[in-house]
């Protein structure tokens, strides 16, 4: 694997007494496009969340670029390079789309480059945001929120890019865009981690692929591998 970005071993999340992540590892290396599958109430949110310091593991550490960043707070671990577009999407709705694009607006960790997401360059990839920016959040479709979410986190100019339901919910032209701006993305050199339940378009783009089964990795291989597998595709995505 090539350089490792995330790195999370023997991770035991809990919500209360619910016992929900049990003895995890997942690692994404860099530039590297990771899926996240599994069907609802698994475990995929909660590792995401878990990765991110929003729900902070009992047992088990989390490290990015070689930082042990176990329950740390998410403000530090994003600074280090983890941008995250969660399912709510979590735009400011009272800002308008302009406003929502220029708060998050930073050089990346390895500072100014000739290659960073810039405000013009979002634009350029998502034409329809072009035409709404002075929209406030509120008004946009959920696929232009969608949009939005994605180009607000690529403005921070991340390293891994952690995409919970990428098109959840979103009319298949939608879904059409988001899964262009996830190859476009990947062909930029960023990292992600992408979860969503389609996954024949899924699988297109990604390099490997996880399943979480009751909160433990059932599988763990490259797209071929579960491609080539629809026994286990039918037991545990239910295709």
């Amino acid at each position: 694997m090539s350089e490792i970005l995330v790195e999370a071993r023997g991770l035991n999340t809990y919500y209360g007494a619910s016992h929900v992540l049990r003895g995890v590892d997942f690692v994404v290396g860099r530039a590297e496009t990771i899926g996240l599958m599994g069907r609802n109430g698994m475990g995929k949110t909660t590792l995401l969340k878990t990765l991110i310091g929003l729900v902070p593991p009992r047992a088990g550490t989390v490290r990015v670029l070689d930082h042990d960043v176990t329950g740390c707070p998410p403000y530090e671990i994003a600074q280090l390079g983890v941008a995250y577009v969660p399912e709510g999407r979590g735009i400011f709705g009272n800002l308008s789309v302009a406003e929502n694009l220029k708060m998050a607006a930073r050089p990346g960790r390895r500072g100014q480059r000739a290659d960073d997401w810039t405000y013009e360059r979002v634009l350029e990839t998502f034409p329809r945001l072009k035409e709404r920016l002075s929209h406030g959040g509120q008004q946009l479709s959920g696929g232009e929120q969608q949009m939005l979410t994605i180009g607000r986190a690529l403005m921070t100019n991340p390293d891994v890019l952690i995409l919970d339901e990428a098109t959840e919910g979103l009319a298949p032209l939608v879904a059409r865009e988001i899964w262009r701006i996830c190859e476009l993305v990947r062909a930029s050199g960023i990292s992600s981690v992408i979860v969503d339940k389609n996954w024949k378009h899924l699988t297109r783009i990604t390099d490997r692929n996880v399943i979480l089964v009751k909160g433990q990795v059932a599988f763990a291989g490259s797209s071929e591998e579960l491609r080539s597998q629809p026994r286990l595709l039918e037991q545990h995505l239910g295709v």
